[in-house]
């Protein structure tokens, strides 16, 4: 069995519901919104997210309405985030498929944005909880400060790992964090339980960006972005931060700070690329993936006590780690 069978496993019947949920409040009658919801839609992907949702609410109890439709506002919320960034971001891709963005225009896909990110109120709305409603909202709020934040580091000179690492506690990890505590909470776990689940959702988070990072160092059709496209965009990640605080080398450092100017070449970005293989920034990055799992195994190991469930989020963290797109 491979590892998204075996996280699947426990929770199929309740991921076809949410599947039918997540279409629905994507659906719409008419016009230019029916066309793009349905472009989106057909996207799907791994359900990575309400997939952590499911399974730490029935680590901890029993999957409900409440939970459901708090896994659909949750996923509308970050499809929203998705649609804006691409805009941000002048990207025409999203994971090897047309942008809302690049299949219409930047005014379009800011107002379907805008529209799935109030579908995803209303979705929370449903589960008649403020604590749930509350933890979306900071949640959207989180992931607008985290995007800001990300702009501001790109014209600093810093280079930091410290940074780095807040920034995407803000952005990937947030996201994951969330989606984890309101798994648990929607099932009635105690105050405590939902911390550390929390805990475990961050550091879920982490591992997925950090890999995130490291395909950028490598061309792949399936990830659909090429080789150095963090540095095209002004972005330093985790390799290469490593590979240039250790060093101190000059001339590489000088190309980092035209990747923070933007005026960096592709023959450059290449030699940057390079240079953080050679020097270690790759076995660095894994190692720190590898350091937070542990954490994350000794939540596994202390609170989840249905062997099913068990199996399945020892999968989850090691597709994360593992996965090649």
């Amino acid at each position: 069995m491979d590892f998204l069978s075996q996280i699947k496993q426990p929770i199929e019947a309740e991921l076809s519901e949410f599947i039918e949920l997540f279409n629905q409040s994507l659906s719409h009658d008419e016009g230019l919104l029916s066309q793009a919801l349905q472009h989106i839609r057909q996207r799907g992907g791994k359900r990575m997210r309400p997939i952590l949702i499911l399974l730490l609410a029935k680590s901890f109890g029993q999957i409900t309405q409440v939970t459901q439709h708090a896994a659909v506002g949750l996923e509308l919320l970050h499809t929203a985030s998705l649609v804006h960034d691409d805009v941000v971001d002048e990207s025409d891709e999203r994971r090897g498929q047309a942008s809302v963005n690049a299949n219409y225009d930047n005014k379009v896909a800011v107002l379907v944005g805008d529209y799935i990110l109030s579908t995803a109120l209303l979705s929370v709305s449903y589960t008649h909880s403020e604590r749930i409603v509350h933890d979306l909202a900071q949640l959207g709020r989180t992931l607008s400060d985290g995007e800001i934040l990300q702009l501001t580091t790109i014209s600093r000179q810093e280079i930091s790992e410290e940074v780095y690492f807040e920034v995407i506690k803000r952005k990937t990890a947030a996201l994951f964090e969330t989606c984890a505590g309101i798994g648990a909470l929607s099932a009635g776990a105690s105050d405590e339980a939902v911390q550390q689940a929390r805990k475990f959702g961050q550091n879920i988070g982490m591992i997925f960006q950090i890999r995130d990072d490291i395909f950028d160092y490598y061309d792949s059709k399936e990830i659909g972005k090429p080789t150095g496209n963090d540095m095209t965009e002004g972005k330093l990640t985790l390799p290469a931060i490593y590979a240039l605080t250790q060093t101190h080398d000059e001339a590489m450092n000088a190309l980092a700070k035209k990747v923070k100017m933007g005026t960096i070449t592709p023959d450059e970005i290449a030699v940057l690329v390079d240079f953080t293989k050679r020097k270690g920034g790759i076995e660095y990055a894994e190692k720190k993936m590898q350091v937070i799992a542990q954490e994350a195994r000794c939540f596994i190991d202390g609170y989840i006590k249905q062997k099913a469930i068990k199996d399945a989020l020892t999968a989850f963290l090691e597709y994360v780690i593992q996965r090649n797109c």
